[in-house]
């Protein structure tokens, strides 16, 4: 039973005082352990992988100003076709071509290993020769020959267009010829050797032919080099 208030009047039971709520404050945000930790390794690989292409960036730059590369040149200096005859009966080619070509390695500080070296006789598009040159190192600022002969025959087999163009190159008694050197080289950079690289270069040249004891003078040509 409640109890009376000291001047006589009842007031009823006591109020309980109000509970306080808390509530989380939607500004606020947690982080979990496990994404945070992945952000982190995130932003530390970018920085890492960032940093180093930079690096590699300027090493590139100072290799580069101090070599100052220059591109190697090749030639077919001399030429000589003695045979160069198509069968009709049965599209055969019979050839004999001889080549002298020069390499120039105009570079002051680097080298070049020459691993492999096929040389490759094409005629209107359609190969009919090929020869494996000996791999050698050519140095600083030198001058390398190589000598491929092709000698023998091979089918060839033209269209209407393809043989037209070769009688009239046949009374003409100059030929258009291409050979392609297929390399793989490294390069020598002090002691620092590169990984193999895969040029191609394509020598397209006029040879006149060379019968009856007749002397043909053949032209230079300088080849493309293409990486």
């Amino acid at each position: 039973m409640p109890e009376p208030n000291l001047n006589g009047a009842y007031y009823g039971p006591s109020i309980p005082p109000p509970t306080k709520t808390y509530h989380r404050s939607r500004g606020g945000s947690s982080c979990n352990p496990c994404s945070c930790l992945f952000n982190c390794l995130c932003t530390c690989i970018c920085q890492i992988i960032f940093t180093l292409l930079i690096a590699l960036g300027v090493i590139a730059l100072v290799l580069w100003l101090v070599l100052r590369p220059n591109k190697v040149k090749f030639y077919v200096t001399d030429a000589t076709l003695t045979q160069f005859d198509l069968s009709t009966a049965n599209n055969t080619l019979y050839y004999d071509l001889a080549l002298n070509m020069t390499i120039r390695n105009p570079n002051k500080r680097v080298g070049i290993y020459y691993d492999s070296i096929e040389a490759r006789a094409m005629y209107q598009g359609q190969r009919f020769a090929s020869q494996n040159l000996e791999p050698f190192y050519q140095g600083h600022k030198n001058t390398s020959s190589l000598h491929p002969v092709f000698k023998g025959q091979s089918l060839l087999l033209l269209g209407d267009r393809e043989k037209s163009n070769y009688n009239n190159e046949k009374n003409s008694g100059v030929y258009e010829i291409e050979v392609k050197l297929y390399m793989r080289i490294r390069l020598k950079i002090g002691w620092i050797k590169t990984h193999k690289i895969k040029p191609k270069i394509e020598c397209d040249f006029k040879v006149p032919l060379e019968a009856n004891g007749r002397t043909a003078n053949y032209e230079e040509t300088r080849c493309h080099l293409d990486w």
